[in-house]
């Protein structure tokens, strides 16, 4: 595995990863012992100090072995962002990549120390500096394809995720269209059609009092009217729910500013988006904007909120914020929980940052293309 990077560059990588070998393994020590004193929480303090520092080490790594390598080395660590310490442990705790970066700091860092070494003994050695030259590629390669080994999921690895959150979407989607089914039944039978029920009973009256009573007959067509307007009324107030003419008419970003629009505190609106979006994708994200605006309207206790648009390498990304109280959880109640399954449908992330005091960030990232 030969890297197409200069040997001198080469070379100063592995200086660095030489340098860097002792802090690595005294704080990956450290980190273990701190694991195993946390047991009687004596170890939590020196836990969050150890094992960042381990993660730092871990991430220059992955930087020098991109580098290297000529293609992304992701961390693929679940997400810590806005969490509490113990609740930042248990989720290093549960997570792979957080074992796979000690292993890598046990094993990988001593075998790589020895690539290392290699690179800068050729380099030093004055009657081997052509093996330097053309072998400091070669061996760097092979120790950034060892740090990739440890530090990256694996291609098996990656499917077998990949399966399960597509099962876990599909039963969502399903789930929602199960619900969404139930409640435009619920909308038509207590709202369209007990009117039209109603209208048929006042058209019934009105006929059986047009020869005898006309003065009657036309109060009865005067409510049935009325009765009709209510109707349709209802049935427009089903159709914006399943698909809102807003939407079809000016798209994601206006029909964001339209929900802007009904708040009762001030919302700024702010897009970088480049066009329109398919339609599945436009309505999923529109209703997730309106399901956190209106938990923002209901619990944030706010002054002011903003939503941003952005698209950017075929990810589009929106973040909803106030300066409300904070406390907002996806765990805590069904409004996230559901903006994160209409997102799943479409490979969609829902990330929510709201310490207490605020402000709220809610992050949702989607895969889309410009229609």
């Amino acid at each position: 595995m030969r890297s197409q990077l200069s040997p001198w560059r080469l070379t100063g990588y592995a200086l660095l990863q030489i340098l860097l070998l002792p802090l690595t393994l005294v704080f990956v020590v450290l980190s273990i012992v701190a694991g195993a004193l946390a047991v009687i929480t004596v170890g939590i303090p020196l836990l969050l100090v150890t094992l960042p520092v381990l993660r730092w080490s871990a991430d220059l790594h992955r930087r020098m072995a991109a580098a290297t390598l000529g293609h992304p080395v992701p961390e693929d660590r679940l997400p810590t962002a806005g969490l509490g310490a113990m609740a930042r442990i248990r989720t290093w705790a549960m997570d792979p990549m957080t074992w796979r970066e000690v292993a890598w700091a046990l094993v990988g860092v001593p075998v790589g120390f020895v690539l290392s070494l290699l690179t800068l003994v050729l380099l030093v050695v004055v009657v081997t500096g052509a093996l330097w030259w053309y072998g400091a590629p070669q061996i760097m390669g092979a120790r950034a394809g060892l740090d990739r080994w440890f530090l990256c999921k694996g291609r098996t690895e990656r499917l077998e995720e990949r399966v399960e959150v597509l099962t876990e979407s599909r039963a969502a989607s399903v789930d929602h269209a199960a619900a969404e089914l139930r409640r435009i039944e619920r909308d038509l039978h207590d709202g369209a059609q007990a009117r039209l029920v109603a209208l048929g009973m006042t058209l019934g009256m009105a006929e059986q009092s047009a020869s005898t009573d006309p003065e009657a007959t036309t109060r009865l067509l005067a409510e049935a009217r009325e009765t009709t307007t209510a109707a349709l009324g209802d049935i427009r107030f089903v159709l914006r729910g399943i698909h809102p003419p807003v939407l079809a008419d000016r798209g994601l970003v206006g029909a964001v500013q339209a929900l802007a629009l009904d708040m009762a505190l001030p919302v700024t609106v702010t897009s970088e988006l480049r066009g329109r979006l398919t339609e599945p994708l436009e309505s999923a994200v529109y209703f997730a904007v309106a399901e956190c605006l209106a938990n923002v309207g209901k619990h944030a206790v706010a002054s002011e909120a903003w939503i941003g648009l952005d698209e950017t390498d075929d990810l589009l990304r929106v973040v909803v914020g106030d300066d409300g109280r904070g406390g907002a959880s996806a765990a805590a109640g069904s409004g996230l929980r559901g903006v994160a399954r209409r997102l799943s449908a479409f490979d969609g992330t829902m990330r929510v940052s709201s310490p207490t005091g605020g402000p709220t960030l809610i992050t949702m990232e989607v895969p889309c293309a410009s229609s």
